[in-house]
């Protein structure tokens, strides 16, 4: 099963969350490369001595905030009423890869989905 990241993840990693890096490890060893966004390593990056943040990336696919995808992103918030683009950009690549999302915003992913053709299935992070 493939998966996203959203910032609770590694919020969570951050604070040397043991569920949180257990759960990682055995994605990792079963093949299955984690992702997450550009936009999202922006919202939880504050500083070099996030050690435990930097090496948990290391394992993570990282994909670009393409200028494609910022009307993409743009009008899903427009139909969804919602303004956090962070989230809506993790919700197109969750959908454009039909990959589930992990975090803590079940209820912004829930009306975000409600607004893509593909809605990406949402596990509590």
């Amino acid at each position: 099963m493939s998966v996203v990241y959203d910032t609770a993840v590694f919020v969570g990693a951050d604070r040397s969350d043991r569920t949180v890096w257990a759960d990682h490890r055995i994605r990792l060893e079963m093949g299955a490369v984690p992702t997450t966004t550009a936009p999202v390593v922006a919202h939880v990056s504050r500083s070099p001595r996030q050690v435990q943040l930097r090496r948990f990336l290391r394992g993570c696919e990282i994909v670009a905030f393409s200028p494609e995808q910022g009307h993409e992103v743009g009008m899903l918030l427009g139909q969804a009423g919602t303004s956090d683009v962070v989230d809506a950009h993790v919700a197109v690549v969750a959908a454009r890869t039909h990959s589930t999302i992990l975090t803590s915003d079940l209820n912004d992913f829930r009306q975000l989905s409600n607004h893509l053709t593909t809605v990406p299935p949402l596990r509590r992070a």
